[in-house]
């Protein structure tokens, strides 16, 4: 389904590699690309269920914008054992102004397309994602 804001389409890939993230757990984190070329949201890489956030961050490239979901494990205060899904919008600060745009203008049909994202964290540095800032929104 085209965005009619950008013209970006969705790869069923993309709902499928969610939906095995959110009901199967087979996943602990998917990369989502823009393909310039195609003109299509696709899945860059995948986390298996035992990689760690550290993990996740390593595999976002540090001058080039991406989206990506995290499920994100912990236990709340009352000594419950969570789970919530985060939606990350990375767009670093050295990346390319027309980049920034193009992710900036399909983020929210991209995020409409992954039905149960729980928290929702934009970044243009590490430091705004950092682990403690997911613990701080997920509690």
């Amino acid at each position: 389904m085209a965005n009619s804001s950008s013209g970006m389409a969705v790869k069923d890939e993309c709902k499928l590699k969610f939906l095995e993230l959110k009901a199967k757990r087979n996943h602990r984190f998917i990369v989502f690309k823009i393909d310039e070329n195609t003109q299509q949201v696709i899945v860059e890489k995948l986390g298996g269920p035992e990689a760690t956030y550290q993990d996740f961050t390593n595999s976002l490239p540090a001058d080039e914008c991406r989206y990506a979901v995290f499920d994100y494990n912990f236990t709340t205060n009352e000594n419950c054992q969570k789970s919530k899904i985060f939606f990350f919008a990375w767009s670093p600060d050295t990346s390319k102004v027309r980049s920034k745009m193009l992710y900036a203008s399909s983020k929210d049909k991209f995020k409409r397309q992954l039905d149960g994202i729980q928290v929702e964290l934009q970044a243009t540095d590490p430091s705004e994602m950092s682990l403690d800032i997911v613990k701080g929104r997920a509690l």
